[in-house]
């Protein structure tokens, strides 16, 4: 299942909106007004069914993964120097991924690949592309890949 992420150009708070293969919305994101990044993710009818919000305060970047109220998880950044990499508390997954963070996989504990996760070059906003090989992990994968997108946007 191929998911299509693309960032909205005229947008004060992080706003995303997220197409399967034939353009379809599957996912709205919505930024909310607050101290560290908090991302909605909305269903295509406009239901709220998941949250991505970062810890404030923390030594390094910490981002909590909510589906509706309940807690599934959390990615946080490690200390590296040359290469980001991330720790995912979640679903048993660890990321690898190149040097700019454009181009990335979500690993399973036993090294099948969950999501890859690309870059397209030379739009207006960022757009990804998200492969995931089981359809039921896409909102998970989704999620992940939001929280290092909002890491990489409060590094820079």
């Amino acid at each position: 299942m191929k998911l299509l992420f693309k960032q909205r150009f005229f947008s004060w708070f992080d706003s995303y909106d997220i197409y399967d293969e034939e353009g379809n919305t599957m996912f709205t994101v919505q930024g909310q007004l607050s101290w560290g990044h908090c991302l909605h993710i909305l269903n295509a009818v406009g239901e709220h069914i998941a949250t991505v919000k970062e810890r404030v305060l923390t030594f390094l970047p910490r981002f909590e993964l909510f589906i509706g109220d309940q807690y599934a998880g959390c990615i946080s950044k490690e200390l590296s120097f040359f290469r980001p990499k991330y720790d995912i508390d979640c679903n048993g997954w660890h990321v690898e991924g190149s040097f700019l963070e454009w181009d990335y996989q979500i690993l399973a504990e036993d090294g099948q690949c969950a999501a890859m996760i690309s870059k397209e070059l030379f739009n207006w906003t960022d757009t990804y592309v998200i492969e995931v090989g089981n359809p039921q992990d896409a909102l998970l994968a989704l999620m992940v890949v939001l929280a290092i997108d909002a890491e990489k946007c409060s590094r820079n």
